[in-house]
């Protein structure tokens, strides 16, 4: 402990339970804690609570700490608008909000609130989770979820009046919605009721539906499609513009395919529409949409791991070819595309944002021919979000480490670039970055380059404090984000790395591959690469580094630490997956057997045992300190996880923490929250605990770093959180399966 007050784990009984599966002797000592209510948990629980809010509250700098996070945080974030007919729709955070709200601006030019989940729960621990304005801009569908409950109730408002027309229609768990002409019906995704699935399967066996405004969904909504198919199939759907084409994609599980299919809905009934597969059971990830000309456009990585754009006909998007508007770029992903046409253009245009060494960029392009036009200026080496487009102009989100998201407009007429939003409270910023990136290649095992992104304070006299952060599953790609948490590190006067490990996205589908099933052990390889790349560079010591991972990337440095204790100083492991023996009975862990394998089946049970954390805790061994982060809402990644992975590391130290606190393990619950989404003073909280924890461990003074930058000596890091979510987008490929 900080003032060396010896302290004893609470008490937790070991089961000799042991399973034979397949011929591996599989032990589960403390299975009894996979129960959350029974009374033994609950007790272990309060112990816990209480050892991790002492140790935790008696750090030093935790209220410098707080000021300063709360300062950089209260930027606030405007997104890029939605347009609906003459009004269009965007998200706002202003400064010490809890919550984004959205807003709405009429033709006229007079914006006001919408929506604030505040003014819905003045707890904040109500979510808006998305919103879909219908194609005129009349009506509002939206969704909210309390707690992180995952289990989202649709809405719909009347835009002009702010009158609820309908719900709440529940078990919609951040369904799309796709309005049909006029208003008064939609297509979404629903869950089966409880009583209709089995026990533990609440979140899955989805339908998409039709459903009328007004309505009693129970009673008068339609399924459309999804009766027949696997219970851990997902949706996405969208209505052309016309209204004439219903598109949708089904992705069975957390995987990075699917299958698209195309309904014509002016044959008849649109609560029976006759589907046509356009893309059936293949290894590719393609986003579909109808465009003004009515032709069929595919965003796909079929047959182009990075990404192209194909366009087919409508009336024979089978039979016809897929012919290349866009192809493969063999040096950069294809991330978003938007495609501009007005009479004023003379010809249609579409917009390629890309991806380019984990660089984002947005270039031009003759939708007719693929042509290259030129390319839009961005104001540094960042990353962009998803392109807006409408008519002769296009809005992005821009942002860096040290440049919150900024939205800017473009005009195809004059090729110029404009700031439409800044962050509300934008001063909150330092006007100088207080670090310098670097980027760095190191060697795996194997041979395979490995990419890490350094950001660290411009003075480095030697070795530092770090924190090392790594995620390397589901295809997902770390990008460079403003982010309060790495300036508040770095700015103290540590350095802060990534890893981009294989099993992420940064190098297309293969690199993904690389890292998944089979190879998952090849993600852990990479990181122990890089951590211990880091120290033979001179940038920290084994007894600074810390490393850090939250759900997937909890899992990479559950094993990391399990594998080579003795390379790292401490951990934090947020909402982890720690037993791959029994992940898939809970939370969506069915749906994530295509990127981990099965414990039901042989072979992959072989290699989830070959890495399992929670499996290779050996009594006796020195472990790195360990902080466990979880939300007792979390219906994604179950906190049984850390509660079992906790338990066995403190037996591991002899149920006593070391002078000083060294390896020490501390359970950190929070409440009324899910698996990532939280209000802005729970998100402070989190990081406060989190950053005062990791300064201890490492040796790291919390005080500001205020070494002055020379000018231009700033470039772009890749950091761990991904953008602020967007209209109908997902975060965490984990969450979205």
């Amino acid at each position: 402990m900080p003032d060396d007050t010896p302290l004893a784990y609470p008490a937790a009984r070991r089961q000799d339970l042991v399973e034979n599966l397949f011929g591996h002797s599989v032990a589960d000592p403390y299975r009894w804690l996979e129960e959350h209510d029974n009374r033994e948990t609950r007790d272990w629980l309060t112990g816990q609570d209480g050892l991790t809010r002492a140790t935790l509250e008696s750090l030093p700098g935790r209220d410098r700490l707080r000021a300063h996070l709360n300062e950089l945080i209260s930027v606030g974030v405007t997104g890029p608008p939605v347009w609906r007919g003459a009004r269009h729709f965007f998200m706002k955070r202003e400064p010490r909000q809890e919550h984004a709200a959205l807003h709405m601006t009429d033709e006229d030019g007079t914006s006001r609130l919408l929506i604030d989940p505040v003014d819905l729960d003045p707890t904040g621990r109500t979510t808006l989770d998305s919103w879909h304005p219908d194609g005129t801009g009349t009506r509002l569908a939206y969704q909210v979820s309390v707690e992180g409950d995952s289990d989202s109730r649709l809405y719909v408002l009347d835009v002009a009046s702010g009158s609820l027309l309908d719900g709440p229609v529940t078990r919609c768990r951040h369904s799309p919605v796709a309005w049909l002409p006029g208003g008064d019906a939609f297509y979404y995704v629903r869950s089966l009721p409880r009583s209709a699935v089995p026990e533990g399967e609440e979140h899955y066996h989805r339908r998409v539906c039709l459903h009328r405004v007004g309505t009693d969904p129970d009673a008068e909504d339609s399924v459309v499609f999804g009766a027949d198919r696997h219970k851990a199939t997902s949706y996405g759907i969208a209505v052309g513009q016309d209204g004439r084409r219903l598109v949708l994609t089904a992705t069975t599980g957390a995987v990075r395919h699917n299958e698209v299919w195309l309904a014509d809905l002016t044959d008849g009934d649109p609560r029976r529409p006759a589907f046509v597969p356009v893309q059936g059971h293949s290894r590719a990830h393609t986003r579909p949409f109808v465009g003004h000309d009515g032709r069929l456009y595919l965003h796909t990585d079929l047959d182009a791991p990075r990404g192209r754009l194909a366009v087919t006909d409508l009336d024979s998007p089978v039979s016809g070819p897929w012919r290349d508007v866009l192809p493969q770029d063999p040096e950069a992903r294809l991330d978003h595309v938007a495609v501009l046409d007005s009479p004023e253009l003379g010809r249609p245009l579409v917009l390629a944002g890309r991806t380019r060494r984990t660089f984002g960029e947005i270039t031009v392009h003759d939708l007719a021919t693929g042509e290259h036009l030129g390319r839009v200026e961005l104001p540094g080496h960042g990353v962009v979000g998803e392109i807006r487009g409408r008519g002769h102009e296009a809005w992005f989100t821009y942002t860096d480490p040290f440049t919150p998201p900024t939205v800017f407009h473009w005009n195809a007429l004059t090729r110029t670039r404009t700031v439409w939003a800044s962050p509300p409270g934008r001063k909150a910023v330092p006007s100088r970055p207080p670090g310098t990136v670097h980027h760095l290649d190191c060697a795996a095992p194997d041979g395979t380059p490995v990419r890490v992104t350094v950001l660290a304070p411009h003075a480095r006299p030697g070795p530092l404090p770090t924190i090392l952060y790594g995620y390397g599953g589901f295809g997902l790609s770390l990008a460079p984000v403003y982010n309060p948490e790495i300036l508040a590190w770095v700015e103290a006067g540590g350095v802060y790395a990534v890893a981009h490990v294989r099993g992420g996205d940064e190098g297309g589908k293969e690199w993904h591959a690389a890292g998944a099933g089979a190879n998952k052990q090849k993600a852990v390889d990479d990181f122990h690469a890089v951590a211990e790349s880091l120290i033979d560079g001179g940038w920290t010591t084994g007894s600074q580094l810390v490393i850090s991972g939250e759900s997937n990337g909890g899992l990479l440095v559950g094993a990391a630490l399990t594998q080579r204790p003795g390379l790292y100083r401490a951990v934090l492991c947020g909402a982890p997956v720690l037993d791959m023996a029994r992940y898939e009975r809970s939370g969506l862990g069915p749906s994530w057997t295509a990127e981990y394998g099965s414990a039901e089946v042989e072979e992959q049970l072989g290699w989830l045992m070959g890495y399992s954390p929670y499996h290779h805790v050996t009594a006796g061994t020195v472990y790195p300190a360990v902080l466990f982060s979880v939300s007792e809402g979390d219906a994604i990644v179950d906190p049984l996880h850390a509660r079992k992975m906790c338990a066995a590391l403190q037996h591991a130290a002899g149920g006593r923490p070391a002078a000083g606190g060294d390896g020490i393990v501390l359970l950190r619950r929070e409440p009324g929250a899910g698996h990532g989404a939280r209000s802005m003073s729970l998100m402070v909280d989190l990081l406060v605990d989190q950053l005062a924890f990791a300064a201890w461990q490492s040796g790291l003074p919390l005080t500001p770093h205020s070494t002055v930058p020379p000018p231009g000596s700033v470039r772009a890091c890749t950091v761990p959180h991904p953008p602020t979510r967007e209209e109908g987008s997902r975060n965490d490929p984990v969450a979205s399966a």
